[in-house]
This record gives C-alpha cells, structure tokens and sequence, in this order.
C-alpha cells in the first residue's frame, strides 16, 4: 500500500448541494487515517499558484453539512487541459503546470469532485502519474457508472415543491404551465420531478416531441372537465426533426449554453390549444440550498470511500452508488458516456400508464 501523508481536494464543474458534505467527509476520514488534506481552490486552479489552496482540518469544515455550495469553490469552464495560462512564473501549459504545481505541493495524492467534465480532466491527470480518485457530482445524474449522484434527489425535491405551487395558480386560471427544468443531454429531473409533481406531459431529451401530440392530450383533459395542464420539459428536450435551443453556442472556454425550450413549448402550445399559456424556468434555483437528508448521506459515503481508495491504492477510479453499496468504478469505464434515461425505464412505463405524454 502506498504512503499518504498528504491529500488534496477540489470541486469542479457547477456546484451541487452536496459538494461540502463531502469535502467534510474526505476531511474527517483522512485525518482518522493521519493524512494531512490541502483543499485546493476553484478545481484545478488551485495548483496553478502556492496561494491558491489551504490545510483543511476537521475544525475547519465543521458546520458545513447542511451548507449548499463549496467552501472550496469551483469552474466550469470546459476543458482547459492544453491551453497556455499565465502564471506568477511565467507561461506555461495548464496541463503541464497543474503536473508541477502537484508535486511542489507535496502531495501523495488527489481526490477531485466533479461532473462529467472533471472526471474526464482527472483521468488525463490520471494518465500524466497524478494518483486520483474520483467523486461523481451532478445534479442532471447522467454519469455512467453510478446509480444516483448526490445533488439529484434536492434538485428532483425543489422542482416538485415548484410543479406542486404551479398547480394552484394554474388550477385557478385555468392555464397551461410549462416548467423549464434543468437536463442538458439526460431527462433525469424532468421525468422524476414530473411524475412526483402529477405533471400531464414530460418533455425529455431521450424523446423528441412533436407538440401536436401533446396539445392534443391537453384538449382532451380539457374535454374531461380538467381546465389546467402541467408540462415539464428538460431544457435540453428538441421537437421530433429539430434541434436543442441554445442560449450561447459552445467554445474553446465554455460548454454550449442551452435553454429558452419553455418559452418555445409555451407559445406553441398556446396556439395548438388556444388555452392561455405561462412558462417558468427554474434554472440555478436547483442547484441552491441545503441538500436532502439522502444527499447528505449519500455525500458523505462517497467521500469516506474516496479516502479508503486513497489508502488502499485504488488510484484511476471514481466512487459509486451500487445500492445498497459504494464501490469503486475505472475512471477509464465511465469518462467520455453520458447515461440517458433508457425508453423502457420502469417510471417511463408507469408515467405512460398515468396518462402522461412524452409528447411520441
């Protein structure tokens, strides 16, 4: 087993309620095993520059379960590995830099909590020597690998608690309301948060829509004395022909931008149906707050198993939820996969039984 002395931590990516939880277990856990922890600052920024990181002890992270956010901060900026930064020292290769600032540091190994994006960057330093040990984070939950993500269950919790208040308000005018919810490539949210919220039609990315089949479901609760309708659509769910809607386009610095699908399911069906029609987009509102008591668990599981792989010297790979488990999966099976919501999933099944339309 190799010696570790001393551990770095950082987030990436777009925060999720949760991230503390687990930089409080991967702190509490490593000092049980006598490892001292560097918390590095915004991802992997933090080993660009000496002063970009601090020693976390178990004082310094008490208080911060039930917190949302990071202390340690985090971007999502795309993939930055071969770019030329500026640093204190000169310019240097972002890739190259992060490799050298690793070892001036004095670090025996890494512990990176992130998406999709992170991971991938993870194993690239993974490759390069740097030991690491993945945590998976989103809220979308669309990482390969791992049954749920801690951050999915408060973003599914609020979007029900905002589809639930919807109801009222367009019960009392008798309206359509489509919710815009988070969901750029994985319809995740949007299908558990709409079956939990009674929602009579889910738009999902899995599922191109033809709107013509959803209005028509509209009309035909109308028809049945029901004068209200709830529509939840995945900002990244695309018409039956079309394409995503994009806020901003991706570039070398930024992941493209997606949203703007509500408005544009809105107005059409208003126009289909002839019903007045309101759209809401949720938006960051899902990534806010204190996380659920499972997330919190389940947080907190996944960064006490991250330092047990440190220990035993299980580098290259990344936690995982495999209920009732946690175990550990190679970064190299999960990085460059994206899990979607399968059409046959069971809730798909039973949403269907409900009278819900995907809108196929």
């Amino acid at each position: 087993m190799p010696t570790i002395k001393r551990l770095g931590v950082l987030t990436g990516g777009g925060d999720a309620p949760g991230l503390n939880a687990v930089i409080r277990a991967v702190i509490k856990s490593a000092a049980h095993c006598g490892i001292e922890c560097l918390g590095l600052e915004d991802s992997f920024d933090g080993l660009l520059e000496a002063d970009r990181s601090r020693v976390l002890t178990p004082r310094d992270v008490t208080g911060i379960l039930r917190l949302g956010g990071t202390i340690l901060g985090t971007l999502n900026h795309g993939n930055p590995f071969d770019s030329v930064i500026a640093t204190s020292e000169g310019a240097r290769r972002y890739g190259e830099r992060v490799v050298e600032m690793f070892h001036r540091k004095g670090l025996d190994a890494l512990i990176t909590i992130g998406g999709d994006g992170t991971l991938a960057i993870a194993h690239q330093f993974c490759l390069l020597g740097i030991p690491i040990v993945g945590v998976p984070k989103t809220i979308d939950n669309d990482i390969v690998g791992t049954t749920n993500c801690f951050g999915f269950d408060t973003a599914v919790a609020f979007a029900t608690d905002a589809i639930d208040r919807l109801h009222t308000t367009a019960e009392a005018h008798h309206r359509i309301m489509v919710v815009e919810v988070m969901g750029r490539y994985a319809g995740w949210i949007a299908l558990y948060a709409g079956v939990a919220g009674g929602a009579d039609a889910i738009l999902i990315p899995e599922v191109p829509f033809d709107l013509k089949n959803v209005a028509q479901r509209l009309v035909e609760r109308d028809r049945l004395g029901a004068k209200f309708s709830i529509v939840v659509v995945a900002e990244g769910a695309f018409p039956l022909g079309g394409e995503v809607s994009l806020i901003e386009a991706a570039s070398d610095a930024h992941v493209e931008r997606l949203g703007g699908i509500g408005a544009q399911v809105c107005a059409a069906l208003a126009n289909l149906t002839g019903k007045d029609a309101r759209s809401v987009v949720l938006g960051h509102l899902q990534r806010g707050g204190a996380p659920t008591s499972f997330d919190r668990l389940l947080a907190t599981r996944f960064g006490g198993k991250a330092v047990e792989l440190v220990t035993q010297g299980q580098f290259g790979t990344m936690v995982a939820f495999a209920p009732p488990d946690i175990i550990g999966r190679r970064l190299e099976d999960v990085v460059g996969r994206t899990k979607t919501v399968p059409v046959d999933f069971d809730l798909m099944h039973t949403a269907r039984a409900l009278g819900v339309t995907f809108g196929d």
